[in-house]
């Protein structure tokens, strides 16, 4: 059974999540903001964290940071479950440290397919590194494409939400110049990255 912990300021919502966990065959832990998160970490090391943003004091992009900056945290998957809008500009700044971002409101089913892509995907990786090592590959290259799968397929999702969120595919939307640029700057960035992880999966071979 996952375990997983649910970070919420707003009692109602971490309650309606922690039920719909438990529904889902998970473990999960409630936590109602960011500073009880980090205490709470320092106790158990969960399978997901799934954290909101707009929270009092600390909001969720500040818990994030303090989550990955640990060394003893870094490596716990998060995803953000937040009903605020993704701006080209969070998903550059923290796209390499979250697994996920789902809007609220969500179904119990958008839930759990989630949580088991970013389950399944960890494990995928985690299967190709043991064999990319015992083929004898060096640690750098190993390290690459550990960070270059991950990051890849998220970048790729955090800019479909973007393609709905600004309609980038409407050409009478009238976007500002600084949201166009962002956006251009990590299609470019995706685009780079799949590149180098195509060539890392040959060398793998």
């Amino acid at each position: 059974m996952y375990n997983i912990l649910v970070v919420d300021d707003s009692p109602m919502i971490v309650d309606v999540f922690v039920a719909m966990l438990e529904r889902g065959g998970y473990d999960p832990v409630a936590c109602y903001s960011g500073p009880e998160c980090l205490e709470k970490l320092k106790e158990i090391t969960p399978d997901l964290v799934l954290l909101d943003i707009m929270m009092e004091p600390m909001d969720g992009w500040e818990t994030l940071e303090n989550i990955k900056s640990n060394p003893k945290t870094k490596d716990i998957p998060v995803m953000m479950l937040t009903a605020k809008q993704l701006t080209p500009e969070e998903a550059q700044e923290y796209g390499a440290y979250i697994e996920d971002y789902v809007m609220k409101p969500t179904t119990h089913r958008q839930l759990y397919d989630a949580i088991e892509y970013i389950l399944k995907r960890k494990q995928d990786i985690s299967e190709d590194i043991k064999q990319a090592i015992g083929a004898g590959i060096e640690e750098q290259v190993v390290e690459e494409y550990e960070r270059l799968s991950k990051s890849v397929d998220v970048s790729k999702r955090l800019f479909k939400i973007l393609e709905s969120t600004y309609n980038l595919n409407d050409d009478e939307v009238n976007m500002g110049e600084n949201i166009a640029l962002a956006i251009k700057s990590m299609q470019m960035s995706i685009k780079l990255q799949e590149e180098r992880l195509e060539q890392i999966k040959k060398s793998l071979k």
